[in-house]
């Protein structure tokens, strides 16, 4: 019986290990910017310090330098709007302005750089829309402007009403905040409600036992 009741703390103790990780996985909301840096020949560049700069970042200015194969990678960075410098000394500093990064996206930022003895900075500007080529995700970010400007309830139901591919059942459509914060049952793309995952700063709030009745997937329960 002892040995019993043992095996089962242990148990119970590995499950509650890997909860936080779970939650954090689910819940991650921050971007990578990564690429190749490569001199005016083609030949890449080690030793390249980038810098991504942004007022979303806590710390401001996040560093990392490229390798022996001239990548690099910045991951965990917050959504915002970034200025990515690369700098090597004999070479011009090129900086690209005005990167906006969403959130889980990565941003494939490359750099050509050439040699000059002179302190020259080359600013790239009006570059094509970011694109996020390493994974099939489809995304909608709805800003805070969009949010003060529409007409709408500031709740779940009316922020998906804003998304599409979203649909909310019938009796459920929040018209001018008449609905108020309630249960939710949306599908994206025609799937079922309980395929959904609701997240609110990290946190995975929609009930755990899919295909219950009431108690589908994305039923709301704190």
């Amino acid at each position: 019986m002892v040995l019993a009741r043992f095996g089962r703390r242990i148990c119970a103790a590995l499950v509650l290990s890997l909860i936080p990780a779970y939650v954090f996985a689910q819940g991650a909301t921050t971007s990578t910017i990564a690429g190749v840096v490569k001199d005016s020949s083609g030949g890449v560049l080690p030793g390249v310090t980038v810098e991504a700069a942004s007022p979303a970042l806590i710390e401001k200015v996040r560093t990392a330098v490229s390798d022996e194969r001239g990548q690099y990678r910045l991951d965990g960075l917050r959504p915002g709007t970034y200025t990515v410098t690369f700098s090597l000394a004999g070479f011009a500093t090129v900086k690209h302005d005005g990167l906006e990064l969403r959130s889980n996206f990565t941003a494939t930022v490359d750099a050509d750089m050439k040699v000059s003895q002179l302190e020259e900075t080359i600013t790239v500007t009006g570059a094509t829309p970011l694109v996020d080529v390493s994974t099939a995700t489809q995304q909608r970010t709805v800003t805070r402007e969009v949010l003060d400007t529409v007409p709408t309830a500031k709740s779940v139901l009316g922020i998906a009403a804003l998304i599409p591919a979203v649909v909310e059942p019938p009796n459920a459509q929040d018209v001018s905040g008449s609905k108020g914060e309630r249960s939710v049952r949306i599908t994206v793309h025609g799937g079922k409600t309980f395929d959904s995952r609701l997240l609110q700063d990290g946190m995975r709030y929609n009930a755990l036992t899919p295909g219950i009745g009431s108690l589908e997937g994305t039923g709301r329960g704190y």
